[in-house]
């Protein structure tokens, strides 16, 4: 159940709106006073506010002031209504950093569609990796699980970049973003090329990244993939170390370690033969997988196959 607070004069938020928003299982806070609203953010903040624009003067922005402010939920989707004739003078955005607006009057079914559409919308941004753009876990368990639940077959792909953390303790966290962004551009590019229906990427996190194909495509696609950055990996190498073939630095122990270069590990889970039903079965044989493929040399992929 969302938590709506609604701040705004007393005839702002009509009866109808009321009983179908409570109707459609959100619990409603409507606050007439400007302080009672600030109260209400800073003590116990809402899952979505709609305010009112005028409401209490400036009330409304000193209140989406508090709203971004908040230290105990982040990314609370602002929703300012205001009547059409506000917007024939420019309004200045910057003084309200709102998500979205609404047009008054408003009928109780469009205010409903808004706040849904802001809600979903603060969902995939608060979900996407803040580097690559892609989505995050969330989307993740959701996309293995809705595969998981179709009778077709697919590939679960887990991607994982080898070498990495030493290659940012030499080359710096900067150089390191710039090899997680070419990785993602690889993987999207190759599943968008070979493998685009029923597909999907997303970014763990790091140097994490997660596809899913229809299960035929596996193959093409991991080999595309591992050949598309073999084609660029040297760009983000030291002329020295692709001539050393590998380069020293320091493991998890901090003793001096000779690595190799970078590459890329895919493991890849099979759901069609309807073995697996939760997103917890699939990470932890891939785990396994990966845990294997990592200690092969250079960039590889495997597919597990036990009881195909």
């Amino acid at each position: 159940m969302s938590r709506l607070l609604v701040a705004g004069s007393e005839t702002f938020l009509p009866p109808e709106c009321r009983v179908l928003l409570e109707a459609k299982g959100y619990k409603l806070k409507i606050c007439v006073r400007l302080q009672d609203a600030v109260a209400q953010v800073l003590e116990d903040p809402p899952d979505v506010l709609l305010a009112e624009k005028g409401f209490a003067g400036d009330g409304d922005r000193q209140l989406i002031r508090a709203v971004g402010a908040c230290l105990q939920k982040a990314n609370i989707p602002v929703l300012l209504a205001l009547a059409e004739v506000e917007l024939v003078t420019e309004m200045d955005w910057n003084h309200y950093p709102v998500d979205d607006i609404i047009l008054r009057p408003f009928s109780p079914e469009i205010l409903l569609a808004r706040l849904r559409l802001a809600e979903a919308r603060m969902m995939r941004v608060f979900d996407n990796n803040p580097l690559s753009r892609l989505p995050g876990n969330t989307s993740i368990l959701r996309a293995i699980q809705k595969t998981l639940d179709t009778e077709h077959g697919f590939g679960i792909c887990y991607v994982d970049i080898d070498n990495f953390k030493p290659y940012n303790d030499r080359y710096g966290f900067a150089r390191g973003d710039e090899v997680i962004l070419m990785v993602a551009r690889i993987i999207v590019n190759v599943v968008e090329e070979l493998g685009r229906d029923e597909s999907f990427v997303g970014h763990v996190g790091g140097d994490d990244f997660v596809f899913i194909v229809r299960e035929e495509k596996i193959q093409s696609l991991c080999e595309r993939v591992l050949k598309n950055f073999e084609l660029v990996r040297n760009m983000f190498l030291s002329a020295e170390d692709v001539a050393a073939g590998a380069f020293i630095g320091k493991d998890r122990q901090n003793r001096e370690t000779r690595f190799g270069l970078l590459s890329i590990s895919i493991a890849v889970v099979t759901t069609g033969s309807g073995k697996y039903h939760h997103a917890g079965e699939v990470s932890a044989v891939a785990s396994q997988v990966k845990h294997y493929v990592k200690q092969l040399e250079g960039s590889n992929y495997l597919i597990d196959r036990r009881d195909d």
